[in-house]
């Protein structure tokens, strides 16, 4: 088969594209970006015939569509909403399978934030997202929409508890990407950049939609947060977490829940450090005059604060996982845990988010070549990853190092 990689010089497309050329069945890789030096040391540092490069723009939309029509499947690892919508866009219209990574259902589109995303004449966000999913499906491609760590793994493990469960009643997905414990003493907010930041802070200032009591109800991102106790794969931390919009397709796929959200995890202390900073109206969008000129305060404060938080020599990531689904299995009260604890590869170069992420989506457009995930239209992690695919899904992971630890209790 072969694969396009957009963002392919980012360290996800570097991931995504690392990953396909070592498998027997990808023929070719494709790397496509604005910047063609870019492209050109990501191809040199993997080394291998099987990749080309294709500088491009994605807002050229007809160029995009013939260049994805050379491809089997092209994969996204574009950091916003504006690129993503545009990329989806063209792969529906090329009629070509797409994987998608982002933080975004597609098929409903977070109401907050555009980021620039441009809508279609005369559509609203849901009417786009209707569109998006009858172009994929009438044409017979599988969009699998928001593949990587949170969304996908995350999506992936629950909708696997709840099925192991005879009635599934609580959901939480408790997922994020940290410094090492010795990196976080090293910056601010115990915080270092690992993804696109700008996105980051765009998840904890909108609103989003959670299950409480059965119904779909909006509550702010950075609420409901809670302290817990990773002890598991041979680790022993306290860390926290507060809601975010990382798994936004759940509400729509598993509306049965009584209670669903998805927690970004931190180091104690990070989530009081935004909280003062969202009083103080330094993660807001609105200009504010000083001396004359406007400025976004949360511009403002990204460019006094990305410097301090880039990884310093030696600094290292850790993703964390300790996800829970309750309910009842054989008439007694249940808990389905799944536990994950990835370290940066120190020999590779990759992150530890550069490997969840981007293997993860590497897994899903193999999958989609060789036939396992079968879904037409756009295609949500939890359900295009199930029963004997899930279990190819953890096998592979655990392949490439990165272990999910699955658990069952008594409540």
């Amino acid at each position: 088969m072969k694969i396009l990689v957009f963002g392919g010089s980012g360290k996800m497309g570097a991931a995504v594209a690392w990953d396909l050329v070592r498998q027997d069945d990808v023929s070719e890789v494709g790397l496509a970006g604005r910047r063609k030096a870019s492209l050109q040391r990501t191809q040199a540092w993997i080394n291998s015939p099987k990749i080309n490069i294709h500088p491009s723009d994605i807002a050229d939309r007809e160029a995009t569509k013939a260049l994805m029509r050379k491809y089997d499947i092209s994969v996204s690892t574009l950091p916003d909403r504006e690129t993503s919508y545009k990329f989806i866009h063209a792969g529906v219209e090329a009629g070509v399978h797409i994987v998608d990574m982002l933080e975004e259902y597609h098929y409903r589109p977070d109401l907050y934030e555009t980021e620039g995303l441009e809508l279609p004449k005369g559509m609203d966000l849901y009417a786009y997202g209707n569109w998006m999913h009858e172009q994929a499906t009438e044409k017979g491609i599988t969009f699998l929409d928001g593949i990587g760590f949170a969304p996908g793994i995350s999506n992936i493990t629950v909708g696997e508890g709840i099925r192991k469960l005879d009635v599934a009643e609580s959901a939480i997905a408790r997922v994020g990407g940290i410094p090492s414990k010795e990196a976080a003493a090293r910056h601010p907010l115990r915080y270092m950049i690992t993804w696109a930041f700008e996105h980051v802070l765009r998840e904890y200032m909108i609103k989003l939609f959670i299950i409480k009591d059965g119904e779909i109800v909006e509550v702010d991102a950075g609420t409901e947060r809670e302290q817990f106790h990773f002890n598991q794969l041979g680790k022993d931390e306290m860390l926290e977490c507060a809601i975010t919009p990382g798994m936004p397709s759940f509400i729509y796929t598993r509306p049965g829940l009584k209670y669903f959200a998805e927690k970004t995890v931190r180091w104690p202390g990070h989530w009081g450090g935004i909280e003062t900073l969202k009083e103080c109206g330094m993660l807001d969008l609105e200009p504010v005059e000083i001396n004359g000129a406007k400025i976004p305060p949360r511009e403002f404060l990204l460019s006094v604060i990305k410097p301090r938080l880039q990884p310093k020599e030696g600094d290292t990531d850790v993703c964390v996982m300790w996800n829970t689904v309750d309910g009842l299995k054989d008439g007694k009260r249940t808990r389905i845990n799944y536990h994950l604890w990835d370290e940066a590869d120190t020999v590779t170069g990759f992150s530890s988010m550069a490997r969840v992420t981007g293997f993860s989506a590497a897994i899903g457009a193999l999958f989609i070549g060789r036939g396992l995930i079968t879904g037409r239209g756009i295609v949500a992690p939890e359900d295009g990853i199930a029963s004997e695919v899930y279990n190819a899904f953890i096998e592979e992971l655990k392949k490439r190092g990165i272990i999910v630890l699955e658990t069952t209790e008594l409540l």
